[in-house]
């Protein structure tokens, strides 16, 4: 009997044909002139359109919300043209696609933004980290902490990414919570020190995810809208001093918001899978919707994951990057391409769209 990682969700009224996911990657291949979604971005998601779902690499909602070069955006006319080519290739070849969107707060660098402004964040507290500009890397600019007035004005750009989306023919959206960017920034006490409605207790540090999640299922239904969260993870300097505590009252403002999933980094971003005993669990009892487990997980893991109970859906990364039939090798257990991280991040079709499926390596 096949196993039921292989079966069909239903997500709303989206059917996935399978449970496998591909996770969100940044790439940073865009067009340098305005952050455009371009052919080579279509063919590369059309490759991989075997995914149950397929979600977009990290799409910044405004201007201010860029924190690496050639990552494309989500408010310009230009980028929402270059995305519908993008989808319509995937829906071609018989796939499904969300985007992620995403602000990355005070990760970013001065060069990157509007007149070399200041990145934005909860609180004015520099990251210990670096990100990735036309120079090559660099230490993070110091941030300034946003006004209170101002959280409406993210929030309204949230929904007209939502919008964006909708009108680029994607099928759902995933609010990007994690990873040390603004949401996640505004979670952690670590880094929000704020003595307005959005600082202090976690029912006020989960207020502006809340907003944001009310103004984008006003754009597509709640069950189409995903959120990605990371609470065991220290990426990009980000700390909090009660995770389980904190991200309880995130899970359940997901529930609250009916969202169709939560996708859940298990362990440090792209590292081990170190978290506290039963704390996935208590998590989960927070949310009634589908759970989407994440982090270094193999075929096996996700088998018995999904068989178990304990996923519903499993998202996969390199692996991803480097097997484009991902799910069929899965399938069929049969040998998988090594992901080569040196074109991770930049370039052209070399290590983007040439890695062979099992047909072309026969």
């Amino acid at each position: 009997m096949e196993p039921k990682l292989f079966s069909p969700l239903e997500l709303g009224d989206l059917t996935l044909p399978n449970r496998i996911v591909m996770a969100p990657l940044t790439r940073n291949r865009a067009l340098p002139d305005g952050d455009v979604p371009h052919a080579l971005n279509a063919t590369y998601y059309a490759q991989r359109a075997g995914a149950g779902l397929i979600i977009s690499e990290g799409t910044q909602i405004s201007p201010e919300g860029k924190g690496y070069i050639q990552t494309p955006g989500m408010y310009s006319d230009a980028q929402v043209a270059g995305w519908k080519a993008v989808t319509a290739a995937v829906h071609g070849a018989g796939g499904r696609i969300f985007a992620q969107l995403w602000h990355v707060g005070r990760i970013s660098h001065v060069s990157l933004l509007p007149d070399g402004q200041a990145p934005v964040a909860p609180s004015p507290i520099t990251a210990d980290s670096q990100t990735f500009t036309a120079s090559g890397f660099a230490d993070v600019s110091e941030p300034r902490a946003l006004e209170t007035a101002e959280i409406a004005r993210v929030v309204a750009d949230y929904r007209k990414a939502a919008e964006n989306a909708k009108a680029a023919g994607f099928d759902g959206i995933e609010i990007h919570a994690a990873n040390g960017y603004l949401l996640d920034q505004f979670l952690r006490d670590g880094t929000n020190k704020r003595d307005d409605a959005y600082g202090g207790s976690p029912e006020n540090r989960t207020r502006f995810l809340a907003e944001v999640f009310e103004a984008v299922t006003g754009v597509f239904p709640a069950k189409r809208v995903g959120v990605r969260f990371s609470p065991f993870s220290g990426f990009n300097d980000i700390a909090d001093s009660d995770p389980v505590a904190t991200f309880s009252v995130a899970m359940a403002r997901a529930n609250d918001a009916g969202l169709g999933y939560v996708h859940l980094v298990e362990g440090q971003t792209g590292g081990p899978r170190e978290f506290p005993a039963n704390a996935i669990e208590t998590l989960r009892s927070n949310f009634s919707g589908a759970y989407m487990a994440n982090n270094g997980y193999d075929r096996q893991m996700a088998v018995d994951a999904v068989e178990s109970g304990k996923a519903d859906l499993v998202a996969f990364g390199s692996l991803f990057i480097a097997n484009p039939d991902l799910v069929e090798r899965l399938r069929l257990d049969a040998p998988l391409n090594a992901p080569d991280p040196q074109t991770f991040y930049g370039g052209d079709a070399a290590g983007y769209t040439d890695y062979p499926t099992l047909e072309e390596a026969a």
